[in-house]
């Protein structure tokens, strides 16, 4: 057996489809329509999309099978100083892999895409060549843990001191959590809820807020946009993603808003996508392995309409949605580390769902900036209360 890597004009996109389908790791966010959806945004704005494969060869019959692919991009923010200190790429779920994939296949997999990045256009490479590259797993990869670990580097170079390095870094694991929600039975999902949530879902009903999912107009959008994007500002304090990124979202139907309206006003509303399995692995699946609804950005004027609870309201959407159209699980994205509070957790965890540690693989590839970056954002969040990146 050979392996080949393949860039993405060389990925068969039908092959490349089922195995998003079919693997445990397979997520919209690495799927040929999430690399589409990046490629089209307008230059401005555009991340970069690293799209790497990896095919076996069986030499002897010429089979080929594609075994793992990764999809990514390069953020940073608009300031050209912080640009320097903060682009990372970010490899949204975990790359794909085939759920009998060696460890050498991942292996490979992963030392392409380092690669990919450190060798970016010359004329872009001083901005667009990440600082480092983070995966932010959805599902259990736990099994190649190893094969992260041990990706190449840069063997023959030593950082000097202070910022000792280890020579091949690799992907290191960090403990996150997040919770995955079972939508598979309505009455038990509503069960699941905390009191305190139940009732206020009763409540917000009660009081007239309403849930819209058809019908959408841009106008809409970008009401619950200005909502995201003064939560950004004033509590997430990370960078956001410009309107249009939002707006080509919508244009070209690519998931689902559900917003959450009060007397004809957006107070609130959540961005979601979906991986839907094929119907042959659903049958041999069963009914608990269905897909899943992945919830990507979520707001709501809670202060403004405390009666109504919009973020409340949002999230028990997301999960009617996932119930009524089959769909087995509702990701909620990312529950902060374990051991630090985080209000968002405690948040979440009043929805019922299971509370999992799947952890990221961060890749360090200039240590002395990550550490200088990690100190001056630092700085600035002291000076500007801006989030460490």
């Amino acid at each position: 057996m050979t392996y080949k890597i393949l860039t993405y004009d060389a990925i068969d996109r039908t092959e490349w489809g089922r195995l998003v389908r079919e693997s445990e790791t397979g997520t919209w966010f690495q799927s040929p329509e999430a690399y589409s959806f990046y490629e089209s945004l307008p230059d401005l704005f555009k991340p970069f999309v690293v799209g790497v494969a990896v095919e076996r060869v069986n030499e002897l019959t010429n089979e080929r099978k594609l075994r793992g692919v990764c999809v990514g991009y390069v953020t940073k923010e608009k300031n050209p100083i912080k640009q320097y200190f903060t682009r990372r790429a970010i490899i949204l779920g975990g790359p794909v892999i085939a759920d009998d994939a060696t460890c050498e296949e991942v292996k490979f997999l992963m030392e392409a895409v380092r690669q990919r990045l450190q060798i970016l256009d010359f004329r872009f490479k001083i901005l667009n060549s990440p600082i480092y590259i983070e995966t932010r797993n959805f599902n259990d990869y736990s099994r190649w843990r190893v094969a992260f670990e041990q990706c190449g580097g840069h063997p023959r170079r030593r950082p000097l001191l202070p910022f000792r390095w280890k020579d091949a870094p690799g992907f290191g694991y960090k403990k996150h959590l997040n919770f995955h929600i079972d939508c598979t039975d309505k009455e038990a999902m509503w069960e699941r809820l905390s009191e305190v949530r139940r009732r206020q879902v009763k409540k917000a009903i009660s009081n007239g807020v309403e849930i819209k999912s058809e019908g959408i107009s841009e106008a809409e959008i970008r009401e619950w946009y200005q909502i995201l994007k003064d939560l950004y500002a004033k509590k997430v304090k990370t960078p956001l993603f410009p309107l249009e990124f939002f707006l080509s979202f919508y244009r070209k139907d690519i998931g689902k808003y559900l917003l959450v309206k009060y007397r004809g006003k957006v107070i609130g509303g959540m961005m979601i996508v979906v991986k839907e399995l094929e119907n042959e692995r659903v049958s041999e699946l069963g009914k608990g392995e269905r897909g899943c609804v992945y919830e990507w950005y979520i707001c709501g004027l809670d202060n403004e309409y405390r009666e109504q609870y919009p973020s409340v309201m949002a999230t028990w959407a997301a999960m009617e949605y996932a119930n009524e159209h089959g769909l087995a699980r509702f990701d909620v994205m990312g529950a902060g580390v374990p051991g630090v509070p985080y209000g968002v957790r405690d948040f979440k965890a009043e929805f019922g769902g299971e509370l999992v540690e799947l952890g990221r693989f961060l890749c360090v590839c200039k240590p002395w900036l990550y550490r200088l970056g990690t100190f001056v954002v630092k700085l600035m969040k002291r000076k500007k209360q801006i989030k460490p990146f």
